[in-house]
């Protein structure tokens, strides 16, 4: 069983390279910020949330929530594949994608679920506020690929609810 940050808890920081340098997750103090992770570059289903991903970029970026991915591949095949991605579709990857290729983060956050791979990480979300509060953890199989709209709901739903002290009903969606 991973071992996993607490809601409500202080995100544990980092200090990592990715595709657009190095980061630290303390360096976004104030914006809201999706980490997730994928199983592997250049596999299917994780290209389809990529380019998901980055086609909604920008409603992230309305949300005031910055997108960072990672797996455990490193920082030369992320790049590798990011290129591909945009040399086959022309869809450009907006976020940093971490090289954990030593599983530090995976490790931190719980990513690496031994009964589905010792080697590749799940398909985790972290949803983590602007002060840096872990405020949801996601959690689907490698087989399964995410909800894009889920996750852009939930992080209206919680902004909603810290904004206004308000809770949100199931399938609550912003107005």
């Amino acid at each position: 069983m991973p071992c996993l940050p607490n809601l409500g808890s202080k995100a544990p920081d980092f200090t990592v390279n990715t595709t657009f340098g190095p980061i630290n997750l303390s360096d976004y103090c104030g914006k809201w910020v999706v980490l997730f992770s994928h199983p592997g570059d250049f596999t299917p289903v994780c290209t389809t949330e990529f380019i998901c991903f980055a086609k909604y970029y920008n409603e992230f970026k309305k949300r005031n929530t910055q997108l960072i991915g990672l797996s455990v591949d490193s920082n030369a095949s992320h790049l590798a594949w990011v290129y591909n991605i945009c040399q086959l579709t022309g869809i450009e990857i907006p976020f940093p994608i971490i090289d954990d290729s030593n599983k530090t983060i995976a490790k931190l956050y719980g990513m690496i679920s031994k009964d589905m791979s010792e080697t590749s990480t799940v398909r985790a979300v972290y949803i983590i506020d602007d002060k840096q509060i872990l405020r949801t953890i996601l959690y689907y199989p490698m087989t399964t690929g995410r909800n894009i709209f889920e996750i852009l709901r939930i992080i209206d739903a919680l902004q909603k609810s810290d904004c206004d002290n308000v809770v949100t009903p199931a399938n609550w969606l912003w107005g």
